[in-house]
């Protein structure tokens, strides 16, 4: 794979991908959004990748839409811009691998968009993060107003929404917005770290996990319960659950078979 505004790199398992306009703070113009949307979909469908960590280059992870880009834009445009952005972030929350930002310093507008489509986020202590828009007269326009909430609260996140006045780290934490925050020169390792640890479980489980996960928040617990169920049954069928359960009796690492659930 080929970008101009994106970078991919491969470690084992994992793939690495990381917005690199440093000079624009990684600001996601319609060229960015749709590398990383076509990025999404070649990872997803890689065999080899068992998890993709996201981030940015220079000292922004994104710092939000490209507004020289917006201010050229006519209306109908700008809803076209919207929907690419939902499309891509919503191809990250469906993706059957984990997605884990990494959070190393402005995550605004759309890149807290981008950092909530993802599965978890870890943030250095220089990470900014908020939704700006309602400052400039505008909207979220990647699904802003449908996650955050879901993610802290309505109350918290219709603070964030109409003020538009972005959070430290630590409260990021607080709010459940992150789930780690560690020194800067930690980040890369501690996104590593938590994406070796899921790699090394049974990947047609996590995949399954975050399918009923992702479908089940939304839906009533028997709904819910019966997606489970289904998972369950298909862990065994696959023959992935004898692997793992004959691994854990003969106290031996479980020999996993990377295929699609």
């Amino acid at each position: 794979m080929s970008f101009k505004n994106i970078a991919i790199e491969r470690d084992g398992l994992l793939a690495v991908l990381t917005v690199n306009r440093p000079d624009a703070l990684n600001a996601l113009d319609t060229t960015t959004m749709s590398e990383v949307n076509e990025a999404m979909r070649a990872l997803g469908e890689d065999d080899g990748v068992g998890a993709i960590i996201v981030t940015g280059a220079g000292k922004a992870f994104v710092a939000g839409a490209d507004i020289v880009e917006l201010s050229k834009m006519p209306a109908m445009k700008a809803r076209e811009a919207s929907r690419l952005g939902q499309e891509t972030f919503s191809r990250i929350e469906n993706l059957e691998k984990p997605v884990i930002a990494a959070v190393n310093g402005f995550a605004l507008g759309g890149g807290l968009e981008l950092a909530m489509a993802c599965d978890i986020r870890i943030a250095s202590t220089k990470a900014k993060l908020g939704q700006p828009e309602i400052k400039l007269g505008v909207t979220p326009g990647f699904a802003g107003t449908q996650r955050l909430p879901r993610l802290v609260g309505l109350g918290r996140a219709l603070e964030m929404l109409l003020v538009g006045e972005p959070i430290d780290a630590e409260t990021a934490l607080r709010y459940g917005l992150v789930t780690k925050v560690v020194e800067p020169e930690q980040l890369m390792t501690a996104a590593k770290e938590l994406a070796n640890a899921i790699v090394s479980r049974g990947p047609a489980a996590v995949s399954l996990v975050k399918a009923c996960v992702r479908r089940g928040v939304n839906a009533d617990i028997e709904v819910g319960g019966a997606y489970e169920s289904e998972a369950f049954g298909l862990c065994f069928a696959l023959g992935e659950a004898q692997e793992g359960i004959r691994a854990f009796l003969e106290k031996r690492k479980a020999g996993w078979t990377r295929t699609k659930s």
